[in-house]
């Protein structure tokens, strides 16, 4: 392959156009990306992909590709004129203590905490009666605060802890061992783990997952067979027992071990796919106990929530797409001999126990509903929250008279509470002290008509009192896949852009988990359309209603959304003015040969299933749908050169066909960070950073030479 062709100088020229709001512009000398002949034939249709040299991340041509991509995209952003005041305003909101929920193990209750702008939350720990002290702290992991804490797991007797760490956001974890007394590491850190809890066992050990080491780059390489292994303490991470993955017809993609809270079971999950699983369960307590298939098929998702001695309690989709909860002895557990505990209803259920008790978490439109049932399955309250948002916490150990929840909605800062599970009656725990007036704002729920006649319901926030005159920015986020709900949930983020005038709208698109499995099947293989088609009626709606038009809205995502970004720009592109696809799942044809990526054709297929599924996923796979001679929006895609769930190759190749194909003045930009994976365990930092430059350039690219209302930025810099 011929190296890449040196950048061009970046030039930047700025020029005002007497136009309503001013509108400026910024004009951009792309880097020229080079060709390669990669060919492939897919059921007699051959399919080029000239950018394929993209797809290995170790090459120093996809170094200097990134390199020069950087260079060109920063000297853009930087050049806006109010992108420091954006980044300045973010880090005043952003700096305010938070805390997580408190919980018990054993003579300790922890929490963790951010004093304002750390890197990372913090973990302390506080005995009755005495000052909190810090257990973890993951600022200390690194000296650019890129490595975080990815799980912590706790002996039943509190002494001794398991903790993940993930370096710069790769899903590939540490285990490391500490004395929770003394705070010291009992062992050496155990590697490779990845797609795994720590659960352990007694005190001897704990069960985890992984993979096999990749061949070539374990950042892209394919993943495709997990196994669960018990780490017994003391011994070298070598010799750890294989439990379950090992054999080829054990060959699963996810495969999980837990160890149930009396420690009588081993609990395991497998499963091919993001969807659906195998359920097996083995008594600790019989030295000869074998692993016993209670599900042996992955048609609906299943997973053991609790026990009373031999009886298991099962939460499951089988014959119930809104979900249920079943009783079954272990002894005979297959679904046979299940009997309803808590039946389906027309809602969505997620439980969950504490105190001893059931906590029924039910999704109206969304929106949570509490009911507490008893073990014998009778109904004891619906416990009243404090407003319409999404409540989450709802669980604890089986002695907790108490235990913490949180509320949250889009417009109302996550608080936490303390709930007493006999009475009922809860009190507020801690509520952030932010620079932000609830009050001054407002989300409703609207419904709205999709294209085959659909209602899909969506929530819209915003400053009291704007004017519906179709010129307010607006920034249209959606998801659409993995049964994942979208519920409402407050961010620091979302009140920079609310408080410039800007309207926040999140539908509940078909694909994601808020009407049950029916609405997830509805967005999957050859129902996506329904996603994009749901988004784009989103769009129209917004329009239709004078919040915003074509010229100020914005349509976001990430992976998943980062996709219905990519096809939905490409199939509408005069609908919005600037598209933001973040660490997007944007080549269908591939996908799959990533990482883990062949567990999502649950919900995509892919394109070697059959060649009807072939010629759908092509029909909108973004990579192969930019057409030449095409005005597409003003587009900043989003990646890290570390992510390892969905590969940046995805956004590289998509950045090189935007910018080889778009016509028009509209920049097409990526924006790689280093050090950085999919998103979770980023720093608060580089967070900042990232936001004031998506704003920055969504607000720029609408026509904004300076911000909509100073007047805030004025009161704070006073």
């Amino acid at each position: 392959m011929k190296h890449i062709i040196a950048s061009l100088l970046l030039v930047i020229t700025l020029f005002a156009c007497k136009t309503e709001t001013k509108k400026a512009s910024l004009t951009v000398n792309y880097p020229e990306t080079s060709k390669a002949d990669s060919i492939d034939t897919y059921f007699g249709t051959e399919v080029k992909d000239p950018y394929r040299w993209l797809e290995d991340n170790r090459s120093s041509e996809t170094e200097v590709w990134v390199k020069e991509q950087n260079q060109t995209t920063f000297g853009y952003l930087e050049a806006i004129p109010f992108r420091n005041d954006l980044k300045d305003r973010l880090e005043k909101l952003w700096n305010y203590e938070k805390l997580g929920a408190p919980f018990k193990e054993g003579a300790y209750t922890y929490f963790s905490k951010n004093d304002g702008l750390q890197n990372q939350y913090v973990v302390y720990r506080q005995k009755e009666g005495l000052e909190a002290e810090v257990f973890l702290d993951p600022n200390t992991f690194s000296e650019d605060g890129t490595t975080s804490l990815a799980g912590l797991s706790f002996t039943k007797d509190g002494s001794l802890a398991a903790y993940l760490i993930s370096e710069a956001g790769s899903d590939w974890r540490k285990a490391i061992v500490v004395d929770t007394e003394t705070k010291e590491v009992v062992e050496d850190t155990l590697v490779d783990i990845k797609f795994s809890g720590l659960s352990w066992r007694g005190n001897k050990g704990f069960y985890y997952s992984s993979y096999d080491k990749p061949e070539g780059s374990e950042l892209s390489s394919k993943t495709d067979q997990h196994k669960v292994y018990f780490h017994q303490l003391g011994t070298p991470q070598e010799q750890d027992q294989l439990i379950y993955g090992g054999r080829p017809d054990e060959k699963h993609r996810y495969v999980g071990a837990s160890v149930s809270e009396d420690e009588k079971y081993l609990i395991l999950s497998a499963a091919t796919s993001t969807s659906g699983n195998k359920l097996f369960i083995q008594d600790l307590e019989d030295p000869n106990g074998l692993l016993i298939t209670i599900v042996g098929d992955t048609e609906s998702d299943n997973s053991i929530i609790d026990n009373v001695g031999s009886k298991l309690y099962i939460m499951t989709d089988r014959n119930a797409p809104n979900t249920k909860i079943i009783t079954v002895d272990a002894k005979n557990p297959t679904p046979e001999n299940w009997v309803d505990f808590i039946p389906e209803t027309e809602n969505v259920l997620t439980p969950n126990t504490g105190g001893g008790y059931f906590f029924a978490e039910y999704m109206v439109d969304a929106i949570s509903k509490i009911l507490q049932y008893d073990y014998d399955g009778k109904l004891i309250r619906e416990v009243e929250l404090p407003g319409l948002g999404s409540a989450s916490g709802f669980g604890g150990k089986k002695e907790d008279a108490e235990f913490y929840f949180s509320f949250t909605n889009y417009i109302i800062p996550g608080s936490s509470y303390k709930y007493n599970v006999e009475k009922g009656t809860y009190s507020l725990h801690w509520k952030p002290e932010i620079d932000f007036n609830s009050s001054d704002y407002e989300s409703k729920q609207v419904f709205y008509t999709s294209k085959d006649g659909a209602e899909i319901p969506m929530m819209i926030t915003h400053k009291k009192g704007i004017e519906l005159n179709g010129k307010n920015p607006t920034i249209l986020y959606g998801y659409g896949g993995f049964n994942v709900s979208l519920t409402p949930s407050f961010s620091i983020v979302n009140t920079i852009w609310m408080e410039q005038g800007g309207v926040y709208a999140v539908p509940n698109i078909r694909g994601g988990g808020e009407y049950g499995k029916k609405w997830h099947n509805a967005g999957t293989k050859l129902q996506k359309q329904n996603v994009f088609d749901d988004f784009i009626a989103a769009a129209e709606y917004l329009i239709e209603k004078n919040y915003t038009s074509s010229d100020y809205l914005a349509v976001r995502g990430g992976s998943n959304g980062g996709l219905l970004v990519g096809a939905t720009m490409t199939q509408r592109p005069e609908l919005m003015k600037v598209a933001l696809p973040a660490v997007g799942v944007l080549d269908m044809l591939r996908y799959h040969t990533f990482t883990a990526g062949a567990g999502w054709a649950y919900d995509y297929g892919t394109a070697e299933d059959n060649k009807e599924m072939f010629e759908y996923l092509r029909g909108y796979s973004p990579v192969h749908n930019v057409k030449a001679g095409t005005a597409y929006p003003a587009t900043l895609i989003t990646t890290g050169d570390h992510d390892d769930r969905v590969v940046p190759a995805h956004s590289f190749k998509f950045a090189a066909e935007l910018q080889e194909k778009q016509t028009g003045k509209n920049p097409t930009l990526i924006r790689i960070e280093t050090n950085a994976g999919h998103g979770a365990g980023k720093p608060t930092a580089k967070i900042i950073e990232e936001y004031a430059d998506i704003f920055g350039f969504t607000l720029y690219n609408m026509g904004f030479e300076e911000l909509p209302n100073k007047s805030v930025l004025k009161e704070f810099k006073e």
